[in-house]
């Protein structure tokens, strides 16, 4: 043997560039490899078997029977020579082969007399290892057992292909989930920027609205109200795509005054009108007044569909109509239609047109301007409303967009009301903790119009200072402040100075979990900027109110859980009962570890608990998981994930509290 120069193949390198792309070498045992080797022991007859690597230097047994060691040197192998064919090689009796008969395992060692061994073959073509069945007797494998060889060989090759592309899916997964989690948060702090300034307009001219306007300065102030409002639901509509994919949208319910809303869409946009173009607004007599459903959804719905059809159409007429279709005891069924005699929409192009970022025409952003956002978001808000929207459109002559919504019937007809209804709250003394010069004069002017007194603190420990010596009745808590944010202030509040005076947030942030958040550090109550004055208001009343109690705000999706469990309830709540005793304690272990600084353990539980949380369908919160382990990879958190942490223990804490109920 020494004399034997040692086989090499030709592509040597690109052999192991294969072998090591697969990410197997050194690995723990595995039961599909180890099952594949007794099968191979079974079928043969043999005492021994393995499914071995060979890199540089040695022979790798990912799996064996009969051996008892995990490698050899490479030089000693027999299966180095297997690797340079391309199909089984059968050495019946290793006594009577040149090559092998002096060889130290055939004497003595392993006493081999006996070797089968098939090529590991990679789809483009690398043999990077082995499948052997070995025996210390002579023997002769018939064709039924080399087949089976052959298969289990694929079968080898396949589940490490399948392992590979499993790796590289959950990595895909994983950039896919800190992608959206950066958008989320991306569009959060965006909202925040532009909803801080529109809060101030939005809420100085609610004020101005109260004051002694005469009849143009009234319809000014009207006009601005409306834009105000609808800039809003423009800058929503960015919001609202991310909060449909992650099922954070909700319908609201609410009674509204059908008539007015539809008239408020058309004063809004006929100031857009072109001079050719007639704008129009047809309200069924047998229309209802007042329903009850989402005002802001119509609204939205309306505005885009409108907006787009005055932008389409140079000449001829847009016209708006509304039509009650149906009527049962309970429910309206209406009829929305928006028709143009605008340039219209190709036939071949009426299917992709609801997609995002999709217009008819190629040239249409450029000519007519527009993201192509809001059809596709009008269709999902219809269709969150159990309706769909249908399109009828021919190329040059216009189009018509059309859907049905049903609402809930109201109990009283809505009336004007030109004064917040404010009722005898006495004569409150209110703390507010907020840095934002803007928002510190409207919520001043506000609160005064409310007929109570008003604080203002720049920050949380300015906060804290002043009711450390004066009485307040109650505390406005913007979130995000410096030296002490809402957050931190509140905590302070509650257990260092242990007092128990209501306290409602006011953000313009967004963050998906922050509301759990605030009611979990002892918040009251949550207001989101821009807010209303009756919204304000009415906030008040029900913190000041002593049996208040908060609404869940989290819904826990069993849908998967019930697809795993096959109708088998028992398996479903020992699932439930095995999430609400682990769960728990491995979150407070992970805070333990992050608080030190133990990157390992934070690897390792952010890690186990992803897979608990994906059964449940805990999305956002298995987001946070994803982005702490990354950082954790890294070797260092942000400042960011200590807010993670919070939401994600406050997330959890609402999460058991439900399956408890359940």
């Amino acid at each position: 043997m020494k004399n034997i120069e040692l086989p090499i193949p030709h592509n040597e390198a690109e052999r192991l560039a294969a072998l090591k792309r697969y990410n197997i070498l050194d690995t723990l045992p595995d039961t599909a490899f180890d099952d594949a080797t007794k099968l191979v022991s079974y079928i043969c007859g043999v005492p021994i078997a393995h499914i071995s690597f060979i890199d540089e230097s040695r022979q790798w047994f990912k799996s064996e029977v009969g051996i008892g060691v995990s490698e050899v040197p490479r030089e000693i192998s027999f299966c180095q020579y297997t690797i340079m064919d391309t199909k089984m090689v059968e050495i019946q009796d290793t006594l009577l082969n040149d090559r092998f008969k002096d060889d130290a395992n055939v004497t003595g060692g392993f006493k081999v007399r006996f070797y089968a061994g098939i090529p590991l073959t990679t789809p483009d073509g690398y043999n990077i290892g082995t499948l052997c069945a070995i025996d210390h007797v002579t023997k002769e494998l018939n064709e039924n057992q080399k087949n089976a060889l052959s298969i289990v060989a694929k079968h080898v090759i396949n589940q490490l292909e399948l392992t590979t592309k499993n790796i590289e899916l959950n990595t895909q997964k994983k950039i896919a989930q800190r992608a959206v989690l950066a958008k989320d948060s991306f569009l959060a702090n965006m909202s925040h920027e532009i909803r801080t300034p529109l809060n101030a307009i939005i809420g100085f001219t609610d004020l101005l609205s109260q004051t002694k306007l005469d009849s143009t300065q009234r319809d000014y102030i009207d006009s601005v109200q409306i834009a105000g409002e609808n800039l809003l639901l423009i800058i929503n509509d960015i919001l609202d795509l991310s909060k449909i994919e992650s099922g954070n949208l909700n319908i609201d319910a609410q009674p509204f005054n059908l008539k007015k809303t539809l008239k408020h869409v058309y004063n809004l946009l006929k100031v857009k009108v072109p001079a050719d173009v007639e704008f129009n607004l047809f309200l069924d007599a047998e229309l209802p007044e007042t329903v009850i459903g989402d005002q802001g959804r119509l609204n939205q719905i309306l505005v885009n569909l409108t907006g787009n059809s005055l932008k389409f159409t140079q000449e001829g007429e847009v016209t708006v109509s509304v039509k009650k279709v149906d009527e049962t005891e309970d429910h309206y069924s209406l009829r929305f239609s928006v028709k143009d005699t605008g340039i219209g929409i190709p036939e071949d192009k009426l299917n992709t047109i609801f997609e995002r970022f999709t217009q008819a025409e190629e040239s249409t952003t450029r000519r007519f301007g527009g993201t192509g956002l809001g059809l596709s978001i009008v269709k999902q808000l219809i269709e969150l409303q159990d309706s769909e929207i249908h399109v009828k459109s021919k190329p040059g002559r216009g189009s018509e967009f059309f859907f049905v919504l049903t609402y809930k019937k109201a109990d009283h007809i809505e009336t004007e009301n030109e004064t917040l209804q404010k009722e005898d709250l006495g004569k409150l003394k209110i703390l507010l903790c907020e840095d934002n010069a803007l928002n510190q004069k409207l919520a001043k002017n506000v609160i005064h119009n409310f007929g109570f007194e008003l604080d203002i603190a720049e920050n949380g420990q300015e906060g804290i200072d002043l009711l450390s010596k004066n009485q307040y009745d109650l505390v406005l808590m913007d979130l995000q402040m410096p030296v002490k944010d809402g957050y931190q202030t509140t905590e302070y509040i509650r257990n260092e100075m242990n007092l128990n005076i209501p306290i409602i947030a006011m953000t313009a942030h967004s963050l998906v979990g922050e509301q759990e958040r605030c009611y979990d550090v002892g918040m009251d109550a949550y207001v989101p900027k821009p807010f209303k004055q009756a919204m304000l208001l009415e906030t008040i009343k029900t913190v000041l109110n002593k049996d208040i109690k908060h609404s869940v705000k989290r819904k826990v999706n069993l849908s998967f859980l019930d697809e795993i469990s096959g109708g088998n309830p028992d398996f479903k709540q020992e699932m439930i009962d095995l999430f609400i005793q682990k769960i728990p304690n491995e979150v407070a272990q992970l805070e333990e570890a992050f608080s030190t600084n133990n990157t390992d353990a934070v690897k390792k539980l952010t890690h186990n608990m992803k897979s608990s949380f994906d059964i449940f369908m805990l999305e956002d919160l298995s987001n946070y998981l994803s982005v702490i382990e990354k950082e954790a990879n890294a070797g260092e958190f942000t400042t960011e994930s200590a807010d993670r942490m919070n939401i994600l223990h406050c997330g959890i804490t609402e999460v058991v509290k439900i399956l408890k109920e359940l």
